[in-house]
């Protein structure tokens, strides 16, 4: 019987140096996967918006394209010599008016909100870990 006691007693501290283990190995993973799959969504967030970048700049080097083709006509040279820069004939009054820019606003990433999934996911894996190894040492 004694010998029954001892080898409980083993095998439990064995389960639970273990078990510690695993739990802190569980916890590493899902912090991993957790970051990883954060890194993914900013990578791609910023890949979209890189291929946005890139389609606006080509239609303004398309239409750059054109202006320098319309530059090379007196005319529209004087014309727009008149509008942007004041210039005038003789007898001309010229009256401005600017236009307001807009000025695009930066996006703040909620960082809970749009990873909450991927955060839920981790910290159940780690619970029912935690769990499964609390119920394995009370057998």
């Amino acid at each position: 019987m004694a010998r029954k006691k001892s080898i409980k007693k083993k095998a439990k501290r064995r389960l639970m140096l273990f078990g510690t283990l695993s739990c802190f190995l569980l916890g590493y993973l899902a912090y991993t996967a957790t970051t990883s799959v954060y890194k993914i969504i900013v990578l791609s967030n910023k890949k979209q918006q890189l291929e946005t970048n890139l389609v606006q700049l080509k239609k303004e080097e398309e239409d750059l394209n054109i202006e320098i083709t319309k530059l090379k006509d007196p005319d529209y040279l004087a014309r727009y010599a008149r509008e942007n820069y004041l210039y005038s004939k003789n007898g001309e009054y010229i009256i401005k008016i600017e236009d307001k820019k807009k000025k695009n606003s930066i996006k703040k990433i909620n960082f809970f909100e749009t990873y909450k999934y991927p955060i839920i996911a981790s910290v159940v894996i780690v619970l029912f870990s935690f769990i499964w190894l609390l119920k394995k040492l009370n057998e």
